[in-house]
């Protein structure tokens, strides 16, 4: 079955994994037959030496529907 492939970028003051799960969830509020997903970039804001969050670019496969 063919699929398609979104990017979505995921935040979390807790850490990348943290991020990731967010954005696997905010993409499953509209996306039907997700199969996978693969962190694609980490990214931190900063202030000075303090990480104030965490940033994750994940790329989302899903069905493409028929």
């Amino acid at each position: 079955m063919p699929q398609k492939v979104i990017d979505i970028v995921g935040t979390s003051k807790e850490n990348f994994a943290k991020a990731a799960e967010n954005a696997v969830a905010e993409a499953a509020k509209t996306v039907r037959g997700m199969k996978w997903a693969r962190v694609a970039e980490l990214e931190m804001e900063l202030d000075g030496k303090k990480i104030v969050e965490y940033r994750t670019t994940t790329k989302i496969y899903f069905d493409i529907e028929k």
